[in-house]
């Protein structure tokens, strides 16, 4: 009897930890395998307090990018998302969402891809739009439509999410670029390279997919399209790419696509971005309750 008790015990133990842990908000990591990139990739996804509560609650979805060297791990290590989620949902000021931040990178130097577009040997943007946001969005509760679908990055993700946005307006309602790589000043093309110089792919990847060139040599159907988006451009004043994202607001403005910049001081740092994420996730729940 005294056996049955204490398994009885260890058992309500159990389930209220359960319980509690369902009523927090929580990061997960896991994995998908691509076909296109022939691997498994991983990802992080933050999953709001009434995940695990209402099982038939749907969710606008906002995709983080990272930066180059980093992985799935960094929003959450470095950019402490989860906090700043909690905080934000708790004010007002954010809306319950998930946030998804895939892995596009790692150590290039050890010989890691890093990378958001398609190029030789690295087919992301197909792995990304033709598996991985279906995956994500059939998985999660997402609801799954342009006018609650965001992206965000820093850096190369910066330069990822502004020209998935640009290039895919059906898709997103917000792009948040932070710091953003919007283009490589001085090249207009790149030797031909080894098949494994991957920062040389890479390079002409970036070179190839032009932010700025893609609003100067838009036609005015590709405007009127762009302006289906809501921009926000944020870089520091101390930042080496401030002036591509100068050059990129001036671009949307001579286009009359409305796009909000801030420059704030600060540099190309996790300081900075840790405190844009702020900023970045008020600005996406403006757009998903328009």
């Amino acid at each position: 009897m005294k056996k049955i008790l204490i398994a009885f015990m260890l058992f309500l133990d159990a389930f209220a930890s359960a319980q509690v842990s369902m009523a927090q908000s929580r990061i997960i990591t896991d994995s998908i395998y691509s076909k296109s990139l022939k691997t498994y990739r991983l990802y992080n996804v933050f999953l709001p307090k009434s995940f695990g509560q209402d099982k038939n609650k749907k969710y606008p979805v906002l995709y983080l990018l990272h930066g180059m060297y980093e992985t799935n791990q960094v929003w959450t290590v470095r950019g402490h998302l989860k906090d700043v989620m909690d905080r934000l949902i708790a004010s007002g000021e954010a809306c319950e969402m998930i946030v998804v931040t895939p892995d596009a990178g790692g150590n290039i130097n050890a010989g890691h891809w890093n990378g958001y577009f398609d190029m030789p040997g690295w087919n992301y943007e197909t792995f990304f739009y033709k598996e991985f946001v279906p995956y994500i969005e059939s998985k999660y509760r997402v609801i799954g439509d342009k006018k609650h679908r965001a992206i965000a990055g820093l850096s190369m993700g910066g330069g990822g999410a502004t020209s998935y946005a640009e290039r895919h307006t059906e898709m997103f309602c917000a792009a948040y670029a932070m710091s953003a790589l919007m283009s490589i000043p001085g090249h207009e093309a790149v030797p031909s390279q080894r098949s494994d110089d991957k920062m040389a792919i890479l390079t002409k990847s970036v070179i190839d997919h032009n932010c700025i060139k893609y609003v100067t040599d838009a036609n005015e159907d590709i405007k009127e399209q762009l302006r289906s988006v809501d921009w926000f451009v944020d870089c520091g004043d101390d930042d080496f790419l401030l002036d591509r994202n100068i050059e990129f607001y001036q671009a949307m403005r001579n286009a009359g696509i409305p796009c909000q910049f801030r420059v704030r001081d600060g540099a190309h740092d996790w300081e900075y971005w840790h405190s844009a994420l702020y900023t970045c996730l008020s600005f996406v729940t403006r757009a998903f309750n328009r």
